[in-house]
């Protein structure tokens, strides 16, 4: 889907993390990660640390590169 880190893929799925953690990565393929996030970003979000959680999946979508 795309060509790695900056590609215009990565920024939309890093965009897709922005609204809901994981969703860039589910948008990727990579539905374990998304599962991760997903989930961790709630239980952070008990504890007001949510925030850490949902900025990391932003840039992992973001700097995310295919294997080839």
């Amino acid at each position: 889907m795309s060509d790695g880190q900056g590609s215009a893929g990565n920024v939309i799925s890093a965009l897709c993390s922005f609204v809901c953690p994981g969703l860039g990565q589910l948008v990727q393929g990579r539905w374990l990660t998304a599962l991760i996030f997903f989930i961790g970003a709630g239980i952070a979000w008990i504890f007001l640390m949510g925030w850490l959680i949902h900025l990391w999946s932003c840039v992992n979508a973001a700097m995310w590169k295919p294997r080839v």
